[in-house]
């Protein structure tokens, strides 16, 4: 579990009071998804999180273990992955096996060769293991960088709006990734400003004024659109048709927020 508690956070050098009181939860095999506008602080606390930005008031545990003031450094690196935005800002190495073995150092050949199949396989990059990491799409690049942090195998991972660069189709292919690492036991933490993302998360936080404004379940996300709306989060497209149905006496209940499930429930509701 990781727990947030009354963390305060300013750039050096600047006056503004990125998060003020910051509290926030995250359980055990959820995704969570964090939302705001623009300046938030949204990224600022996945970094906060992975222990890449220091703090110096409030306090974050991770199972138990507090990380405030830089402590704890090795096991926040053990058990915390962080995918970032732009994945051409974390390669390091032209090929891909050099960059995913780069972090594994101290393990045996065997176990590298194990840790790298199992993480491209789980991004659905295995063939493309002896591959010139730049000779990939964006949205290839990626999956090998989400396959890096899973290769470390972390308990939570981080997602810094990791799809904000990324086609339609590289969109999607991420989702999924997303999804299995949930089924998977992983404990996802999104951070985001894409409306499909929230359709992936147990429950959805709602950054506004360096705090936590608002915590929707996601069986209350139907209901709460026009809170979504009051923070000037854009609503998921079949949010707002899953909510003019609801006003029209129609409500499905939905297994996830996926489109094909949408489509498999409102036929048999057709039949």
């Amino acid at each position: 579990m990781i727990k947030v508690e009354n963390v305060c956070f300013k750039y050096k050098g600047s006056n503004n009071q990125i998060l003020n009181n910051l509290n926030l939860s995250v359980n055990d095999g959820e995704i969570v998804c964090i939302v705001g506008k623009n300046g938030s602080g949204k990224s600022t606390i996945g970094k906060l999180i992975a222990g890449i930005t220091k703090f110096k008031k409030g306090n974050i545990f991770i199972d138990d273990v507090n990380i405030s003031g830089g402590k704890n450094v090795n096991m926040v690196r053990d058990n915390i992955g962080i995918v970032f935005q732009n994945p051409e800002n974390q390669i390091i190495f032209n090929s891909i096996y050099d960059e995913l073995s780069f972090s594994l150092k101290g393990l045996s050949k065997d176990e590298v060769e194990k840790r790298i199949d199992s993480a491209l396989k789980q991004v659905d990059m295995l063939g493309f293991k002896d591959h010139d990491l730049y000779s990939l799409s964006l949205g290839q690049k990626q999956r090998i960088m989400i396959a890096e942090v899973l290769a470390k195998k972390p308990k939570y991972i981080i997602f810094d709006e990791p799809t904000t660069m990324i086609d339609s189709e590289g969109k999607e292919k991420i989702y999924k990734i997303m999804k299995s690492l949930h089924e998977a036991g992983f404990t996802i933490i999104c951070i985001t400003n894409l409306a499909d993302e929230i359709l992936l998360a147990d429950k959805t936080l709602i950054l506004d004024k360096g705090s936590i404004a608002c915590e929707i379940d996601k069986k209350d996300l139907v209901d709460k659109c026009n809170v979504l709306k009051k923070y000037g989060i854009h609503e998921p497209t079949l949010l707002e048709i899953l909510s003019s149905l609801k006003k029209s006496g129609i409500s499905l209940d939905l297994k996830d927020y996926s489109l094909e499930n949408f489509v498999k429930t409102i036929s048999k509701n057709l039949v």
